[in-house]
């Protein structure tokens, strides 16, 4: 397994893409309201301020900025995470295990094979729980002005290139109604 140190630079502002396991679910969206609600308890206790956030079916990205002097953005993540799961969990939702074939439960693909599959968990964990997020997230810190208008651009066009609709307005599930209603594409 690689050694990937994570930047730990505080007051970062930080572009993330967070995954399911099962790349072909709906689980985000169709539980947006407990997502929402887990950012909400984990952004209480650990603050950030939210730059940009869209919520796909089976993954999200967003672009946070941490408080002066902070750098944790990883332990946040978790957090949101972790909450989300067991609040999920306790509405009843139960992921299904990938099948060795390594297609989900609506068709995503999901990659098997040695440390891979331990890390992602396509087996069920130590619970006997099949997972809900891959395990590990991608960050970028954004670098300047540009940078960050790109990558608040990606989180609101995402939507767009994944064929979900003709336009962001069209997704309810992105900052870009907060934020940029009014603003011509």
């Amino acid at each position: 397994m690689s050694a990937y140190l994570r930047p730990r630079v505080p007051g970062a502002c930080v572009f993330f893409t967070v995954n399911l396991v099962d790349r072909g679910a709906d689980t985000l969206v169709r539980h947006v309201e407990v997502l929402r609600q887990a950012v909400a308890v984990t952004k209480a206790k650990r603050p950030f301020r939210v730059d940009a956030w869209v919520v796909l079916p089976d993954h999200m990205h967003c672009v946070w900025t941490l408080p002066e002097g902070d750098a944790d953005y990883s332990v946040r993540m978790a957090a949101i995470k972790a909450q989300f799961t067991r609040d999920v969990r306790r509405s009843g939702f139960t992921p299904t295990p990938i099948p060795r074939n390594g297609y989900g439960a609506n068709g995503g693909r999901v990659r098997h094979g040695g440390a891979y599959e331990e890390r992602v968990g396509v087996n069920p964990d130590l619970r006997g729980e099949a997972p809900i997020w891959q395990k590990r997230f991608w960050e970028h810190h954004i670098r300047d002005d540009r940078d960050f208008e790109v990558h608040v651009r990606y989180c609101w066009t995402n939507p767009v290139k994944h064929g979900l609709v003709g336009h962001p307005r069209e997704w309810p599930f992105s900052s870009w109604h907060r934020d940029a209603g009014g603003a011509v594409w």
